[in-house]
This record gives structure tokens, sequence and C-alpha cells, in this order.
């Protein structure tokens, strides 16, 4: 063969293999590629701007590596080593909780519950049978009754002390800013009708003998919890565990627990070491105890690279509740003008407490629920972001921010401030909130619609125990302003009202942002945080009311399935 000849065929050889080569990418751009989790056949909302629908969502370890269509995912990842058809279900980025107490939760479940009584006598009732059981002395606690509907004429101890005379009673409310004790737990803790108000609680007394009723309001009740035997680390982390149980099972995947303490830190460690902690904790210290501060400061935020537990945030209490009065007004209120509620936390306590952490790095977040409340609260914070040279980005926080002056609305949005709120709040307390404050202040009231028009950033939650922890109730009410059986008819005071996808945000993209998680998770993107929460309907095309029956399906974290209502049946 000629030289020439074996050159054309050489050179046409290389050229065949460099097209090849070359071709390769676009020829073999459905090569089978690895996963350890594939979902197919899904209804994939991913609260990204840039593609917010898909199909198919493919995962490696704890991150999302890859979405988009069924057909495309059977291609790419057939080798997969997990493979879920999911036969149309809707999948969310994993929902989160940005206010609410796990502990509470947990105990709740283990304690007497009083949620769902209906007056004073079926909670006495109630009472009367865990009393017939109770070892002598043993301590009755029970949670739940709404101190909000009962304030207008709260108990007194008579009926609840016949029915339990040998065992101290000590029943918490819905909310926590009021107890009900009996006469056994009144003397075991020294208080009678000498007995002088702390700080910033009051001891409810008889009219005419001046006795204590019984009724303890805000921290009045720290007169009887201190005396109440402790939990121990094992009781904590069995409470924990139920509690963290029942969130994946609404489909939670992250929550931010509002008030922690060293014995919660303890269990939260212990829990997540033996793997028995199914959801991401963000731990917002209890900032009113001041030996956990100082140790804090001193020691700096922990921000765990796996995202399992999250150390960089301090609660405070500026008042007390709106359904106790107890929420700090600008002027007294409509139904009681003798008192305009309660201070617990002065704006100068909270200035000093928000410029230290914001010098050590710490988010400050604060229960504020009156007017003047949140007034004093956002005064303190613009002085403390003047003064501290290291409060940028500092998403300080206010909880609930429940009746606002309407010149301090625009001011959250103007200071970066954060108003985490909760929808059921809304829902529970419209039928006596007005009451409280009149007609004219109910308008910068549960206003979401009229901050959020500022430009803030809105995270929605529920602030659990208190309210249900089923996220989908506070979507419902985040877009009817109705109660489940959809009353008052068009929603209480409408134009506050949401839509789905301003809810769905508050639930995912904001709370990420609440918690600086907004870069690993809040939506369903390439390189974020395997966290999606499956349900059956398709929520984007269900009325309002349809929304209260959605079934979770599934909670994914991090890539594992951590709830499967198929297996739980």
């Amino acid at each position: 063969m000629a030289s020439s000849t074996v050159h054309s065929i050489f050179a046409a050889g290389v050229l065949t293999a460099l097209l090849f080569i070359l071709a390769g990418p676009v020829g073999q751009s459905h090569s089978r590629e690895s996963a350890d989790l594939l979902l197919t056949n899904g209804h994939v909302i991913t609260m990204a701007r840039t593609k917010p629908n898909a199909e198919a969502i493919a995962i490696q370890g704890d991150r999302i590596t890859w979405i988009g269509t069924t057909a495309e995912a059977r291609r790419r990842f057939a080798g997969a080593s997990q493979i879920i058809d999911l036969h149309g279900a809707t999948v969310l980025p994993g929902l989160m909780d940005a206010h609410v107490h796990m502990l509470s939760l947990g105990q709740s479940l283990l304690r007497l519950n009083l949620k769902d009584v209906t007056d004073a006598n079926e909670a006495v009732a109630l009472v009367r049978q865990r009393a017939a059981n109770a070892a002598a002395g043993e301590w009755i606690v029970g949670w739940g009754w709404d101190e909000g509907k009962w304030a207008a004429h709260y108990p007194d101890n008579q009926a609840l002390s016949a029915a339990s005379p040998n065992n101290p009673v000590f029943l918490v409310g819905l909310h926590s800013f009021a107890s009900w004790a009996n006469k056994k737990a009144l003397e075991i803790s020294g208080i009678n009708q000498e007995t002088k108000d702390p700080d910033n609680g009051r001891i409810i007394r008889d009219e005419k003998s001046g006795e204590p009723t019984g009724i303890l309001l805000n921290r009045a009740q720290e007169l009887v919890e201190k005396r109440i035997p402790p939990l121990s680390v094992d009781q904590a982390e069995k409470a924990i565990e139920l509690a963290a149980r029942e969130c994946v099972r609404n489909g939670l995947t992250s929550v931010h627990d509002a008030r922690v303490s060293p014995l919660m830190l303890q269990a939260f460690r212990e829990l997540i070491r033996q793997g028995r902690m199914p959801l991401r904790i963000y731990a917002i210290l209890d900032g009113s105890d001041s030996a956990l501060v100082k140790d804090w400061l001193a020691r700096g935020p922990e921000i765990d690279p796996q995202h399992r537990l999250t150390i960089r945030s301090f609660k405070l209490f500026a008042d007390g509740a709106l359904g106790s009065r107890g929420a700090a007004l600008l002027a007294p209120y409509s139904d009681a003008p003798q008192t305009k509620g309660v201070i617990t936390t002065s704006e100068a306590a909270i200035y000093e407490l928000t410029r230290q952490s914001l010098d050590k790095g710490f988010q400050v977040c604060t229960h504020a629920i009156g007017d003047a409340a949140n007034r004093f609260t956002l005064d303190a914070y613009a002085r403390a972001l003047k003064d501290s040279p290291r409060s940028r980005d500092a998403r300080l926080r206010i909880e609930h921010a429940q009746v606002l002056a309407p010149a301090d609305i625009p001011r959250f949005a103007r200071l970066g401030v954060i108003p985490s709120m909760q929808p059921t709040h809304c829902t529970s307390d419209m039928g006596w909130a007005e009451k409280r404050v009149g007609p004219e202040r109910i308008k910068g009231a549960y206003a979401w619609r009229s901050l959020l028009s500022t430009g803030v950033h809105l995270p929605l939650s529920s602030d659990f125990p208190g309210e249900t922890l089923n996220p989908f109730y506070g979507i419902y009410a985040a877009l009817t302003r109705e109660d489940p059986n959809g009353n008052p008819p068009s929603g209480w005071y409408p134009a506050q009202r949401l839509t789905l996808t301003e809810a769905l945000r508050g639930y995912t993209v904001e709370a990420a942002y609440s918690e600086f998680e907004e870069r690993a998770k809040g939506s369903i993107e390439n390189g974020k945080l395997a966290d999606l929460t499956v349900i059956e309907q398709d929520i984007s095309r269900l009325e309002p009311k349809a929304i209260l029956s959605i079934h979770v399906s599934k909670t994914i974290v991090g890539g594992k399935v951590v709830y499967d209502s198929d297996q739980s049946k």
C-alpha cells in the first residue's frame, strides 16, 4: 500500500476518533450518572426563581445534585441506588417552622393535656381522674387551657383543690403566660395573702379576702415552677424525641427552638450523637439566663457545618401576651383601662444585650406583642445597630410583632429587622383580640400584608405547642384569615391576607433567611441540602379549605427518608 494511502487512512481514523471524542458530551449527554436517591414522577415546587417547577430530583449524599424531567432522570440516573416513583405527588422544599418550643411540645404529649377543654369544669374532671391514680404528693402538671378565652372570668382554686386535695396541681396556659394552681401547690410554694407580686408578674387575688385565687400571671408562675422537680436529661431527651417525631410526621425538616436552656442543649447534642434527632435545630438561647448568656458571649456562636444544630441567637421577652393583658401597649387596654400591660425586659436591657450580641456575632430575637413593646424594641435595635461596628447583616428579629402602631410598620424594613410571625395566632385570637385593643389599633395587628409591602423578610411559624404544629394550618390561616370552619366568611380583616406563594416562602425561603441558611436550604436547587416535604395533593390547585386536609407522605432530611406514611400505618 502506498505511503500516501496509509497516511490518508491513518488521518481519517484519527479524525474519526477526534470527532467521536468531541461528539461524546453531546452524544452521551444522557450517560449514566450516580445518585444515592432519585425521585421521579413528581410535581416539584422548587421555590427557586430561575426554575420554579420540575418533575424529578437526584440526590447524592445529603445534597441535591440535579433537578429536571422524569424522562431525563431515567436516562441519566438509571443506576441510582434508590429510585422512588412519586406517582404525581407534590414535592416542596423541606418545610421549616421559625418559632417553636420542642421541649414544651414533648412535655405536652406526656403531661395532662387540656388543650381542647371547653371550660374549667372539664379541666377539673380531668385532674380528678389523674389524681385518683397518682402517688401521694406527686405533682400533677398539665398544659393547654386557653388563658386568652378564660381571661374574662378566671377560675379560682376551690374546685381544683377539692379534686386533688393531697397532690399539688399546676396547669400551664396554652401560651404559657398564665397558670392555674390548686391550694396544695400554693402552700408548697409559700404563696399566701402576704406574698407580694414579683417583678413583671401578678398573683390574682380574691377581691374580698385578698387570698390568692390560684391564677398566676407572667413571672408569678415561677414561684410555683421552681418547686416542681426538675427534668433529668433522660426525661428531656424523651420529650424532645417525641416532639421531633411529631415534627417530621407533619412535614417539618427544620425548626427554630425559641428559648433553649442548657438542659435542652445537652439533650439535643445527645440525640444527634445517637442518631435519634431526625430534623435540624436552630437553637435560640434563653436570654433571661444571665449565666448562659455570659458563657456563650465568651465562647462565640457555634455554626454546625452539618447543619444539624446551630447556636447563634438569644431570645428576650419585651412583654407578655395579649390574651392575659400582659402585652405592653402605648395606651390602656380597651377592655381594661386601668392597665397598659407588662414590660418584662426594659429597652435599656434589650439594647445592651443586642449591642454585646452583635459584637460577638450573635442574632437577637425579642418577643414583642404590644405596640409599646414593639416600638421600644425597635428603638433598642436601632441604637445597637448604630453603636456596633459588627452590625452588618445582623438579621435581628422581633418574634410575633403582633400589634403595631402604623408609624412603626415601615421601620422593620428600614432597620433590616425581621418580623417572625404566626398566622394561626391571628385566627385563634380574632374572637377576642379587638376587645383588647379596640377598632383602630386592631388595624395594625397581625398585619402581614402591611409589613410585607414594605419589603421585609417574613418567616412564618406556629409557636407550637400553643398552636398546632401542622404547617398547612398556618398556610391556610395566612391565605384566608378564617378559622378551620371557614369563619368569618371572606376572612377577618382580609386585606392582610397572603398569597399561596408568599405563605410557602414564609415556611421555606424566608425561614431559611431568618437563620442565615438561605444558601443551604429553603429551595430545591443544585447544591442545597436534600430536605424535602412530599405531600399527596397538589397544593397549588387546592381550594384553601382543602389545604387543611393535606397528607404528608414523606419527609426527607439530608437525603434520608425520616418519615414515610406508608411505613407508619
